[in-house]
């Protein structure tokens, strides 16, 4: 992974002041159990609050719930307790927190810069293809803005936040702790921004948002394939007045057939029935992570050396 740029002591921007204690997070949705890749995200993310003296939290982003597998959420916070990895406070479950959601959105009305939307998938993919934009594989599903002066007689389905305009597009820098310097034109590289899904679910971008700031957290470290919902996230925190936290995305770790391995790709659970398989499994993160080889035997040996390792690599020793 390298040295990482641009470090300084954890700062956010928005309001409540320039800085705050360390307060990290591991999200992990219930849609399967940890496997290797989200091991690196979990492993990391605990090391950097570690390496700065601060506390990790642990989320249960449930908050689609139909994508959830009864029992997951119970089984991933075994599998981390067998790692060591063990949250500071009681974990928050997404699915726990529609009132905050609501009022998050509320607020979001209330200033003008969100507004129903009565299209579906369908008719997006139509409009923009009507406009000349042929569809990419894997690539982003760019909102033409359709419904942003008006439903013109659609029943309302989900609602958007406002992302610029062709004439004033929003473009939103910010600086990743690994990845350095990066910006997007949110206008046309994503477009305006669902925050209530068409099923009535909360869409992730608002969710996660509204839970960093309601817990305080300093620093989100998270895996690289999540990079690209940062300057989206940075907006909703401005829209909404919340802090904005620093950002750290890790490696991926990639299957055979070189995609992310997931659990949508048949990505094996861990391994944990010995002191062995943990020791084996959290090596195999460190050398993702880009760690030296850690020697110590025994798990909990293991993960205080793996802290020292993680603090040299940031540059806090």
């Amino acid at each position: 992974m390298g040295a990482l740029p641009g470090h300084t002591g954890p700062r956010r921007e928005g309001t409540g002041g320039d800085s705050a204690p360390y307060r990290g997070r591991f999200a992990p949705s219930p849609t399967g159990l940890l496997h290797a890749g989200s091991l690196v995200a979990a492993l990391a993310s605990w090391l950097d609050a570690r390496a700065h003296g601060g506390q990790w939290l642990v989320r249960i982003e449930d908050v689609d719930g139909p994508r959830c597998i009864a029992g997951a959420d119970q089984a991933i916070l075994g599998q981390l307790q067998r790692l060591g990895l063990v949250s500071d406070e009681p974990p928050l479950w997404q699915s726990q927190r529609s009132d905050a959601y609501a009022a998050a959105l509320a607020r979001l009305q209330s200033a003008g810069t969100a507004y129903p939307c009565g299209c579906t998938r369908k008719a997006i993919e139509a409009a923009l293809a009507a406009a000349g934009h042929a569809p990419e594989r894997f690539g982003e599903l760019v909102y033409p803005g359709t419904c942003r002066d008006g439903l013109h007689g659609k029943p309302a389905r989900a609602w958007r936040v406002r992302c610029g305009t062709d004439e004033a597009p929003l473009h939103l820098s910010w600086q990743d702790r690994r990845l350095g310097a990066a910006t997007q034109d949110l206008t046309h590289e994503v477009g305006d921004i669902v925050v209530r899904r068409a099923d009535g679910l909360w869409a992730y971008q608002l969710a996660v948002v509204v839970d960093d700031a309601a817990q305080a957290i300093s620093d989100v470290v998270r895996g690289e394939d999540l990079a690209d919902n940062t300057p989206r996230q940075i907006h909703l925190q401005r829209l909404l007045g919340l802090p904005t936290p620093r950002y750290l995305h890790t490696p991926l770790v990639r299957a055979a057939d070189g995609h992310k391995l997931s659990k949508q790709n048949g990505a094996a659970p861990l391994l944990l029935d010995t002191p062995a398989d943990v020791r084996a499994a959290l090596q195999q993160a460190a050398v993702a992570l880009g760690l030296p080889p850690l020697h110590a035997a025994s798990p909990e040996g293991w993960l205080a050396e793996a802290t020292a390792a993680w603090a040299r690599l940031v540059g806090l020793a």
